[in-house]
């Protein structure tokens, strides 16, 4: 009953008619005929059942539709569910997002609802997305992330849920993906929080951001781009 209070509050969650629909437009339709190769790697590292917080790198727009193509209900029987920044959540792609089960943050004060929410998903055995650089970043900078994964991943863990985390990288053909463009997403193997405090979260980190950019690497390397070492 929490969840549902919940949901209601941030979102309209995942809607019967809307997210089937979209499904349909953005997989068979719109990702189909956009790239001309879509090649997901690792998929044996994808969990297909249990809480899951997926890690993904942010390189384009189109990172969210190959995702949930990649790890979405056709291949876990279960949906992304994304938090997101709240200009996101603005406008007609607003109106759009809030009925495909993704629901707002406030990346510089998130508030207890959003954050109870997320942990709630997770004990629900959930499947939640979370970028964790926080932003596209189409540089070839190291990847630097936020605190809020990990912080979320330690709240499910002091409720008892070991939620495995899975390092995710995107890649194109191109920085700026065009039609016809090549795109790959590669899943590593999960991760599990282990500990608390400052260091705790700088080694998980650390970690993450290293996973994160190897099967980045993977995925670029599949569609025939290669990340310049800095």
């Amino acid at each position: 009953m929490a969840i549902a209070t919940r949901e209601i509050n941030l979102c309209l969650g995942v809607d019967p008619f809307w997210s089937p629909l979209a499904m349909v437009v953005t997989q068979d339709l719109v990702l189909r005929n956009y790239f001309r190769e879509k090649t997901v790697i690792g998929i044996e590292n994808l969990p297909m059942r249990g809480p899951v917080l997926l890690a993904p790198t942010h390189r384009a727009r189109w990172d969210g539709l190959m995702l949930t193509m990649a790890a979405g209900r056709r291949v876990t029987g279960r949906d992304c569910r994304y938090m997101v920044t709240r200009t996101e959540m603005k406008g007609l792609q607003g109106w759009f997002l809030e009925r495909l089960g993704c629901f707002p943050v406030d990346q510089l004060k998130p508030s207890l609802a959003t954050l109870r929410f997320a942990v709630d998903l997770m004990l629900a055995g959930q499947q939640l997305v979370v970028f964790p650089e926080g932003r596209i970043n189409r540089t070839e900078k190291p990847i630097r992330l936020k605190q809020g994964l990990i912080r979320l991943a330690q709240l499910a863990k002091g409720k008892g849920v070991d939620v495995q985390v899975v390092p995710v990288g995107l890649g194109y053909s191109e920085a700026m993906p065009r039609p016809f463009a090549k795109a790959a997403i590669c899943f590593s193997k999960p991760m599990k929080v282990n500990g608390y405090g400052k260091d705790a979260v700088k080694d998980f980190n650390d970690e993450l951001a290293f996973r994160m950019d190897s099967a980045e690497q993977a995925a670029l390397t599949c569609v025939g781009r290669i990340k310049k070492a800095l």
